[in-house]
């Protein structure tokens, strides 16, 4: 994170994020992950996320607040933050040195808030706008479209985009947005390396192909 990473040690990291539950996969671990990190740095993480009730607690990956939110309907329980005036309200009284978002769509107006108040700010792109706007339902070139305003005014609002992908950048290339900065996430090389690979286990699922695609992902509804 370009700011982030450049900032004096000490810095108060305010992190935002919906579509996060305690079963839901990449975006919880990468957000635990970081959260750790920037402890380990000096530096104080604070994350803000939507669930059923209200909570404050300390965890590994620094402190995290719970608001409550809204369920969306047809995503598995995904709840989102919907009250704007609350979650300001909690930003003020925080009082980040820097801001980092985790989301597309719900909380890009995060951005004009932090913004407003000289707080430098992120952010983060695990997805593409169009991707998750035709996952609700809207046609491809709407969605298209929609996403390309939505970049604009992010590019617009936010210091830094950082896109985890190549996909996730291209929709930011398009518009011309020269703040982007591509941070791919890492890998956990303990359980993830070379010498766990099984000769036999391959030969039993490739049956003699040249190529094995192995897709890991959660039975969810978002995942279809």
């Amino acid at each position: 994170m370009s700011d982030i990473a450049a900032a004096p040690r000490g810095v108060r990291i305010v992190r935002l994020a919906n579509f996060v539950t305690p079963a839901s996969g990449g975006l919880r671990t990468a957000l635990q992950q970081l959260g750790a990190g920037y402890l380990a740095a000096g530096h104080e993480p604070v994350l803000i996320v939507p669930g059923e009730r209200p909570s404050d607690e300390r965890m590994a990956q620094g402190r995290v607040i719970t608001l409550p939110g809204v369920v969306l309907p047809g995503t598995g329980g995904y709840r989102v933050l919907t009250d704007r005036r609350r979650l300001s309200a909690l930003l003020d009284s925080v009082a980040p040195d820097r801001l980092e978002v985790s989301d597309r769509t719900t909380l890009r107006w995060t951005g004009e808030w932090a913004r407003r108040r000289r707080i430098p700010s992120v952010m983060v792109s695990h997805e593409t706008a169009d991707g998750v706007l035709r996952t609700w339902g809207v046609p491809a070139v709407a969605a298209g479209r929609a996403a390309d305003r939505l970049n604009r005014r992010s590019a617009w609002s936010y210091s830094r985009i950082v896109c985890t992908t190549e996909w996730a950048e291209r929709e930011f290339v398009r518009i011309g947005a020269r703040n982007v900065v591509r941070a791919p996430l890492g890998v956990d090389l303990v359980r993830c390396r070379p010498e766990r690979r099984r000769a036999e286990l391959r030969a039993r699922y490739a049956r003699g192909a040249d190529v094995l695609l192995l897709m890991c992902s959660r039975l969810s509804v978002e995942k279809r």
